[in-house]
């Protein structure tokens, strides 16, 4: 590999370069991982889908479309005349409803269970078939049209994660409607900008959300929304958590789910493909809302990923995440539906609540075949339970695989991991905006393991390169800014909703001719992936560059340290210097307590000697706990801006905003963060 001034290149390749000898040493190492270093790479098989997909893209795709049912064949498969605003399958309709739901009822698979609803918070299991499924979808769906629901008018679902949510987005799209699902965390304040920007016919709620501690009261904070609203809804659709609470209906504008759930059933309305299926405002976006729109083609390209991306035929998958992120939408909801599987939803915290044993406990009840979930879930579970006493209680036989994506994962965390779950934990990338992977191993194609620290590699369509800043081509091995080249693949956001300049502006201006995926890495002489960082989280030292993924890295070895964030932080001579924050694991069963003062010691030198003091490692400490999103993604721009002094504004989907109190201090102890604002929530 190629020698150069970028220090993140040196730190991922010295990484990726360890001895076996040094690999033995490490903790919960298996000879699987041994193994891995000398058997990953891609297959004949992968090699061949990957060249047609990008090179006879009307073929690969043309063949993967027919894998559903289409009311109309399309007029053409490829539409790349007004790039960036790609088109497949033009002129091609049919109903994301019916493939996902109906087909499966004609095909004499009605009784097979659609959906498990697991829910320790509330004491209760449900299941639904496709049978059942199918009939509240069009009876909710009848119930819409008499509210003038109509194709392409929006359904705004502002509710937890239960069987009604899925309910109400299968029954927006079986009348060709659009929805946007906005995560239950969210305030009044967020939920009003949604409501305004997306201009809903109708709302669809529930009485209230249940978390750990609390009752989230949906309804209020509803009624709150439109108290401020410009824009007012024909109806609101509430639906009753009576096990926990319920709540008033507005006379005149609310309607109870039961009563929604007698009208009659009506048919599924096909779609153009390239129709938009839903609206998705990324996380934080509550100024100028960023509605990721999706197209209806969406639909076969998740169903082709069940197959060849996470290798599942059949069987029972569990998408650990909400229906309010794109996992959710993608994975809760679309993706085994389409694919004929079974869905787990689990509502609550399965690293926490009530104990660090419901991942296995879900696994051995429902049988769970695949997992997908992030990174922060093990780190949670593996300061709780190091030795994994709670998984030992439960029989893990029916899982094959466990899937880890949303944030970088460190090496340790996911070597724990394996051990404990006895399966392979497979790394992979992708964001919001490309609605299923970019890069993985592609089970389906043979590829069963991917090198170590790597996101796999490119899925189908995917013609993934590193840029210099000037434009020009990174060497294999060399850190740049990862893009895709155009045209992209189906099932990527077709636009932004109402917001076509600001799409071409933020995501392909930078790189003409790419779309700009605004993360940091590097990718190998055989096409493997390393995602270093978020662009932003790429540090310059002393004119080297970092990347704070790789540190962070080097942190998470050390035995005491259960979570840590790395950032960029001001130095008068350096420009930059990283700045650690750290959160200890609490000593188990008779090990001794050790100073913070000797782990941040222990860290310093650690750091030096596998990076070298090139970095200028020097300042860490220790926090009680790290601000996260409820999607496990460390605040680390928030981090570096309060360590600058300036003013930080926190999205409402974060865990604790009290964390930011212990944070500030812990700046301080540097000379950080003296002048700093109070954060605004």
């Amino acid at each position: 590999m190629h020698q150069q001034n970028e220090v993140g290149n040196k730190i991922e390749k010295s990484k990726f370069e360890s001895s076996i000898s040094e690999l033995k040493k490490k903790t919960f190492v298996s000879a699987a991982d041994i193994e891995c270093y000398n058997v990953c790479g891609t297959t004949p098989e992968y090699e061949k889908a990957q060249q047609r997909s990008l090179n006879d893209p009307e073929g690969f795709w043309g063949e993967v479309g027919s894998e559903l049912e289409w009311t109309k064949p399309w007029d053409r498969v490829l539409d790349d005349s007004n790039a960036p605003f790609t088109k497949w399958w033009v002129g091609g309709e049919m109903s994301v409803c019916y493939n996902a739901v109906d087909r499966h009822v004609v095909n004499g698979r009605g009784e097979q269970f659609a959906l498990v609803h697991d829910s320790p918070l509330t004491d209760t299991v449900r299941k639904i078939s496709y049978n059942e499924l199918k009939d509240q979808v069009s009876r909710l769906a009848g119930k819409l049209t008499t509210l003038g629901v109509s194709k392409g008018a929006r359904v705004l679902i502002y509710m937890p994660l239960v069987p009604e949510a899925i309910i109400a987005m299968l029954a927006t799209n079986r009348i060709g409607a659009i929805h946007s699902v906005v995560f239950g965390g969210f305030a009044a304040r967020e939920l009003r900008t949604r409501i305004e920007h997306a201009e809903p016919t109708v709302i669809i709620a529930a009485s209230c959300g249940v978390e750990p501690n609390k009752i989230v009261r949906y309804k209020d904070i509803l009624d709150e929304a439109l108290c401020q609203s410009s824009h007012q809804p024909r109806s609101c659709i509430i639906y009753q958590r009576r096990r926990v609470l319920e709540c008033p209906l507005e006379i005149g504008r609310d309607i109870s789910w039961d009563e929604a759930l007698e009208a009659d059933p009506v048919p599924c309305e096909s779609v153009e493909a390239n129709e938009p299926l839903y609206i998705l405002y990324t996380s934080g976006t509550t100024d100028a809302p960023k509605g990721v729109q999706r197209p209806c083609g969406h639909a076969a390209t998740l169903c082709w990923s069940m197959k060849k991306v996470y290798g599942l035929q059949r069987g029972v998958w569990w998408a650990a995440s909400d229906l309010g992120w794109v996992v959710g939408h993608s994975y809760i909801c679309y993706g085994p539906l389409l694919a004929g599987m079974t869905s787990v939803l689990y509502e609550g915290k399965p690293d926490r609540t009530p104990d660090p044993g419901q991942y296995f406990r879900i696994i051995e009840q429902h049988r769970v075949n695949a997992l997908f979930t992030i990174p922060t879930a093990f780190r949670v579970l593996k300061r709780a339970d190091p030795n994994a006493k709670y998984a030992r209680r439960y029989c893990q036989k029916s899982l094959k695989t466990v899937f880890i994506a949303g944030e970088h994962c460190d090496q340790d965390t996911r070597q724990w991991a394996e051990r404990v779950f006895g399966v392979p934990v497979l790394n992979h990338w992708w964001q919001t905006e490309s609605g299923s992977p970019i890069t993985a191993p592609c089970l389906g194609y043979g590829v069963k393991s991917v090198p170590p620290y790597s996101a796999g590699y490119p899925v189908a369509g995917y013609d993934i390169r590193t840029l210099r800043e000037d434009g020009m081509e990174c060497k294999p091995g060399e850190v740049g800014r990862l893009v895709a080249k155009l045209p992209l693949p189906p099932g990527f956001a077709s636009t932004l909703w109402r917001s076509d300049e600001r799409f071409k502006k933020i995501y392909f201006e930078a790189y003409p001719g790419y779309y700009d995926t605004q993360d940091a890495g590097w990718i190998s002489l055989d096409g493997a992936v390393w995602v270093v960082a978020r662009a932003d989280d790429v540090i310059n030292v002393a004119g080297h560059r970092l990347s704070t993924a790789a540190l962070e890295d080097v942190v998470l070895r050390h035995t005491r340290v259960a979570d840590a964030v790395v950032v960029g932080a001001p130095d008068p001579t350096k420009g930059d210097v990283p700045l650690c924050l750290y959160v200890m694991r609490p000593p188990q069963d008779d090990e001794e307590i050790v100073a913070e003062s000797t782990v941040t010691q222990e860290l310093i030198a650690l750091v030096r000697h596998l990076i070298g003091p090139i970095a200028a490692f020097r300042k860490a400490v220790a926090v009680p706990a790290l601000p996260r999103t409820r999607s496990g993604k460390a605040l680390r721009g928030a981090i570096a801006k309060l360590a600058r002094s300036q003013s930080v504004k926190i999205p409402s989907t974060i865990e604790d905003p009290s964390v930011f109190g212990d944070i500030k201090l812990a700046l301080q102890k540097f000379g950080y963060a003296t002048d700093a604002p109070d954060p605004e929530f």
